[in-house]
Parts: structure tokens; C-alpha cells; sequence
């Protein structure tokens, strides 16, 4: 391959719609941790630099090896849910929907999976199994009322978010599943272990982190079905028709509104396995709230923060969490440690401009062309002028 072979590639390449999402993704990131950077310049210059080199480090901020691989282990664990939460947002937004309501389907999944492996001491797959179907089928209610009755899917995700809270904490206000003097479910190894997700000897690969389970891989193999199913297969095709007209699919034969009730049963689905994926680790136990979890929100910046595509949410996912966790190790005689929050919002704040930045891109790449074509077009009329 010769110089100007090599250098056409490069700028097919470059011209794709994956390499703009992932420069825009980029660009919001570095935006984000500059903004970040000079905050923490305003609350403390002489130590801003130091506290966020500890941000970006989290688990590497330990010396010993063993403590790496330890809190590496869970970050990974802990960005399992994040990111099944951003592909349920990405799924639905692929299929011309808004799923604002993962909060709702994630939070009502925590209360299925906790109750069985709690009160019926299920095994830890039926756990997984009836937490998706029971977010499934909360999707799908909405669907339902965005196919027959035309009703705004936001309006009412919002709506069936606060449903779900309420019927959780009812759920969950058990003294058979529930500590009542602290307001926390049991920890599920001291109730029911066969309810805990198994190891497979990934734990060992993190130091005997006990919270590393076949969730992180699995959680990969979701998303990369997720990428197929769209992509590849003649049903995401349909979706995404039905998404961008569904008058259009309708008269092409496609079954529009079983499509928008599908559409929003497999993004229940994901937000349920992003719940029991977590919750049946046994890393954390449900309280008793007064708001929807965030997880489903920050799902949204998540997707769009990936490029809208299954694989490069995975990535992204991670490095909201490994931000976020990396605060915890910051110096707290300067700072506060949310202030890897604060950093982690404006991310997903700068998100919001990852769609505008690849408009700008692809003009700038039209643009350049225009000029290339034209630079082109002017020696070829000059050779045959001579």
C-alpha cells in the first residue's frame, strides 16, 4: 500500500460514523475533566493537580498489586449496571423512543430479584429471570399506552417511575427480607447464597474480590447481542423503522404498535438484569428511598457519552465509574470527595453535545471534500487548458 492508498483509508476512516462518535466522545470526556480540573483549581490551586491525578488514577492509586486488582474488581463490578442501564436507553432511543423510565424498571427489578433470593431463596439465574421479566413487563405497560393511545413515553415513564419506588418499599418492608432497625435488606449470603451470582474463578483474577462475578462478562455478551440485534437482524430493522415512522412501517406490513410495546419490554428487560446483575452480587443492599435511583438517569449520558452504540457504551460506562469512584481517594482535608461527582455531572452534562459535535465534524469532513473536489476540478481544467 502505497502513501496515498494509506492516506485514504486514514480519511475513510475517519470519515466513518463510529470514528466521529468516538472523537466526540473524546472531545466531551477531555471538556469535562478540564472544566473539572478548573474547579478544583478555584477550591485549591496548590493541590487541584495532585487531587485530580488521584481521579483519574482510582484503583491505580494503590501501591500494592493485590489492592489494584482488588478495587479494580469493582469497579468493574460496579459499572455492570451502568452500562445494561445505558443500553436499555440506547435500545429504545434506536427505536425512536425516550426511555426515561430505566429508574423506575431498575428499581422495581431490585425489589423482584431481592425478594426471591430473600423471601424464596431462589437460585441465583430464577433471580435474574423474573427481575427481567417483571421490568420487561413495566416497559411494556408503557409501550402499551404509546401504541394504543398515543400517550408521550416520557409522560408516562415518569409516571411508573414513582409507581415502582412506592411499590418497592412496600415490597421490601418485610422484617423476613428487610433489617428494620436500619432500613436495609439482609445481605444475601447470610440468607440464601445458592441466590448469589457465581464466581466461575473471576473472583480469584481480582484478589479474591468476592463481588467479581460471571455479571461482567455477561454484561459484555449482552451488549454485543444488543449490537447484532440492531444492526444485523431484520426485526432491529423493523424497529428502527417503526421508530422513524411508524405510519410508513405500517403500510410497508411491519406491526407497528407490537413493535413500540417490544421495543419497550427489551429496555424493561436490560434495566432488570442491570439491577439483579448488581444487587445479586451482594455489593449492596436496597433502602428504603424517597427517589428514584439514579442509576437509570445517568444510563441516558451513558449511551450518548458512547456514541449511541452498544459496544462503545461499555467503554464509557467504565470511565464514568472508574471517575466516580476515584474521588473516593482523594485528599479530604481539601477537598469533598463528591467533587468526583461534580466532575463526573459535567461529563455527562457535556454529553449532551456529543451529537452536536459529530454534526460539526461531518460538516468540517463535507466541507474539506468540497475544497479537495474543487482543488481537483481547477488543475484539471488547467492540464487541459495546456
Amino acid at each position: 500500500m502505497d502513501k496515498k492508498q494509506f492516506k485514504s483509508t486514514i480519511e475513510k476512516k475517519l470519515k466513518s460514523e463510529g470514528m466521529k462518535s468516538i472523537i466526540a466522545a473524546v472531545l466531551c470526556a477531555l471538556i469535562g475533566i478540564l472544566v473539572g480540573y478548573i474547579i478544583l483549581l478555584i477550591i485549591s490551586a496548590p493541590n487541584a493537580t495532585k487531587a485530580m491525578g488521584t481521579i483519574l488514577k482510582n484503583f491505580m492509586y494503590f501501591r500494592k498489586p493485590f489492592q489494584k486488582q482488588y478495587y479494580f474488581g469493582s469497579t468493574l463490578v460496579k459499572s455492570v449496571p451502568l452500562i445494561l442501564c445505558a443500553l436499555s436507553v440506547l435500545f429504545a432511543f434506536k427505536a425512536g423512543l425516550f426511555n426515561i423510565g430505566v429508574g423506575g424498571q431498575y428499581c422495581l427489578a431490585i425489589g423482584v430479584s431481592l425478594w426471591c433470593a430473600l423471601f424464596w431463596h431462589m437460585p441465583w439465574w430464577v433471580c435474574i429471570i423474573l427481575a427481567a421479566l417483571a421490568s420487561a413487563l413495566w416497559g411494556a405497560i408503557v409501550g402499551c399506552f404509546k401504541a394504543f393511545f398515543n400517550v408521550n413515553e416520557v409522560i408516562a415513564c415518569i409516571m411508573m417511575n414513582w409507581i415502582a419506588l412506592y411499590i418497592v418499599n412496600i415490597l421490601m418492608h418485610r422484617e423476613s427480607v428487610m433489617n428494620m432497625s436500619l432500613s436495609e435488606s439482609y445481605q444475601i449470603r447470610n440468607i440464601s447464597p445458592s441466590s448469589i451470582i457465581p464466581h466461575c474463578g473471576l473472583d480469584k483474577l481480582f484478589h479474591n474480590n468476592e463481588y467479581v462475578t460471571i455479571a461482567i462478562p455477561l454484561t459484555v455478551v449482552v451488549a454485543v447481542i444488543i449490537s447484532i440485534i440492531l444492526n444485523k437482524t431484520t426485526f432491529g430493522y423493523e424497529l428502527k423503522a417503526t421508530g422513524c415512522n411508524k405510519h410508513a412501517a405500517k403500510y410497508a406490513g411491519m406491526k407497528e404498535k407490537m413493535n413500540i410495546i417490544l421495543t419497550m419490554a427489551i429496555a424493561g428487560a436490560l434495566a432488570g438484569l442491570a439491577a439483579s446483575f448488581y444487587y445479586l452480587t451482594d455489593i449492596q443492599q436496597w433502602k428504603t428511598s424517597s427517589s428514584v435511583p439514579g442509576m437509570g438517569f445517568n444510563g441516558i449520558a451513558v449511551a450518548f457519552l458512547g456514541g449511541l452504540n452498544p459496544i462503545g457504551v461499555i467503554f464509557a460506562g467504565y470511565f464514568i465509574e472508574h471517575i466516580t469512584l476515584g474521588g473516593s481517594f482523594i485528599d479530604m482535608r481539601y477537598f469533598n470527595p463528591q467533587i468526583a461527582d461534580l466532575i463526573s455531572s459535567i461529563i455527562i452534562y457535556a454529553c449532551a453535545f456529543v451529537l452536536f459535535i459529530k454534526e460539526i465534524l461531518t460538516k468540517l469532513y463535507k466541507r474539506k471534500e468540497k475544497e479537495v473536489n474543487m482543488n481537483d476540478s481547477a488543475e484539471l481544467d488547467s492540464a487541459e487548458v495546456k
